[in-house]
């Protein structure tokens, strides 16, 4: 649909401001489960959001389980009475007892989280049992990313180990492959399959000893691939507001934008240039100037410099711009844009409707 995004009373809306078309945000949902043979797989990342208002459109389609990073993502969805939530974090000094507390706070939902070491997990361990509780736990495994986790074949012994512990419940394996972005289906699914090949043969082992460990793995980029294999939990997040960096890279995804970043022309320094309010504050900023934002009403502008509250940008000469016209613009990478606002403003009917708060951008909510 030409020109979707336009907010007929934008005159309203101050900038720069992060806004939300829940009608895409249902679409998105809507497709990412027509993906997939069961709904029961899914278990979709919350960092993109981080609001109720996205997880309640979730759990209306039947998503049940769901995945975060941080106690506070955790705890929204303990205030969703989300049934089934993993924090793909390994917590580590007082994040045990943030955790243990969230454990207790919220009895409706059913938590668990990632150790990579033995040591970890005897802490998580000894936490558990002062607090009389059995935490479920599932075992992170490097496949190539190279960023926390353990390599699938030493994992087998630390499966083991945890089982041997008294307040700890070891029920499955994680898997992010978010190494793995190659703009090619066939080699991205090719890579894969041979990074999944080494959680196979770890499952295996671990089925001969009596284990039946559930797996969860990928990321957004993997979903297609391993949405096709069975008894895989699958847990991509960016596809319920897309962005501009997945949509280029991944086209056999067919998600819709669904949150932008409006800003406003605010300044003519010269006569070629424009200046608009959308600084580093007010979109990620961590790849170049020019894949940081494309406004999708103005795409041949062409990025000069960027500050913390600014972004200069050339229009060419003899342009048509002035003070006060409003750009909208699909960021590059949408989870930190979004961590980078308190709320976003949701538009209906091309008019502003309401906001969401985006209450896990915090780093505290209540625990």
């Amino acid at each position: 649909m030409e020109n979707w995004f336009n907010i007929l009373n934008a005159d309203l809306l101050d900038t720069p401001a992060l806004v939300v078309y829940p009608e895409r945000v249902k679409h998105n949902i809507a497709l990412l489960k027509s993906k997939i043979d069961s709904v029961d797989r899914l278990r979709p990342h919350v960092k993109t959001h981080k609001c109720k208002e996205a997880v309640f459109l979730c759990m209306v389609e039947g998503i049940s389980k769901f995945k975060c990073a941080t106690i506070a993502e955790a705890e929204m969805l303990g205030l969703c009475d989300a049934k089934d939530v993993l924090l793909a974090y390994q917590p580590i000094g007082p994040k045990i007892n943030r955790f243990i507390a969230l454990i207790k706070q919220y009895p409706q939902t059913h938590f668990s989280c990632l150790v990579d070491n033995l040591e970890a997990a005897k802490q998580l361990n000894e936490q558990a049992s002062n607090n009389s509780l059995v935490i479920n736990v599932y075992i992170d495994l490097n496949v190539g990313m190279n960023r926390s986790g353990i390599a699938p074949a030493d994992a087998f012994n630390l499966y083991q180990q945890c089982a041997q512990l008294s307040n700890i419940n070891i029920v499955g394996l994680h898997v992010y492959d978010g190494h793995i972005h190659d703009g090619d289906l066939n080699i991205r699914t090719q890579r894969c399959n041979e990074a999944y090949e080494t959680v196979k043969k770890l499952a295996a082992q671990l089925n001969s000893i009596g284990f039946d460990p559930l797996i969860v793995a990928g990321g957004s980029p993997t979903f297609p691939i391993h949405a096709a294999r069975k008894n895989v939990e699958c847990s991509p997040g960016t596809f319920i507001y897309w962005d501009n960096g997945y949509g280029k890279a991944f086209d056999e995804q067919a998600f819709l934008p669904a949150a932008l970043v409006v800003t406003r022309v605010v300044s003519l320094p010269d006569e070629t240039k424009i200046c608009v309010d959308l600084g580093h504050k007010s979109i990620a900023s961590e790849n170049i100037l020019d894949k940081r934002i494309v406004f999708l009403n103005a795409p041949h502008l062409k990025f000069i410099s960027h500050s913390e509250e600014h972004l200069v940008l050339d229009a060419g000469v003899n342009h048509n711009y002035k003070v006060g016209d409003v750009l909208y613009g699909v960021p590059h990478h949408i989870c930190p844009t979004v961590a980078l606002y308190e709320r976003a403003i949701t538009i209906a009917d091309k008019h502003i409707a309401g906001e969401w708060k985006n209450i896990a951008r915090d780093r505290k909510i209540n625990i």
